[in-house]
């Protein structure tokens, strides 16, 4: 579901889609991260790394009553310890998406789908 907001200029209406990408992004520049895999691997096949115009496919948003909860799914890096990679991505998309729509993010949910050899 989107995130509609009005102002006394219009209305302003943010996609799930461009919520996806702003969070992907925000993953992606965490240490520790290799990137982002479909949230569905029945449906959207193999567990491919996703580019940066797919991260929609990795990422799951609800909004409910104006606050926004957040479901990734990622690959990390081998070697490092995961608990401080998933800490470090909540904590940065929380940061990321609240500061760029102004609306409270309630949770960030991570996924490790696997361990990549870099």
């Amino acid at each position: 579901m989107p995130v509609n907001r009005k102002t006394n200029l219009g209305q302003i209406k943010v996609s799930d889609n461009a919520i996806a990408v702003l969070t992907g992004s925000a993953v992606s520049e965490c240490y520790g991260v290799v990137g982002m895999t479909a949230q569905n691997l029945l449906v959207d096949g193999i567990n491919d790394l996703l580019k940066k115009e797919n991260y929609s496919k990795g990422v799951i948003v609800r909004n409910k009553h104006n606050v926004l909860e957040i479901d990734l799914f990622i690959v990390v890096s081998y070697g490092v310890r995961i608990s401080e990679v998933v800490n470090e991505v909540q904590k940065r998309v929380k940061y990321t998406v609240e500061k760029a729509l102004n609306m409270d993010v309630a949770a960030v949910n991570v996924t490790v789908e696997g361990i990549k050899v870099v």
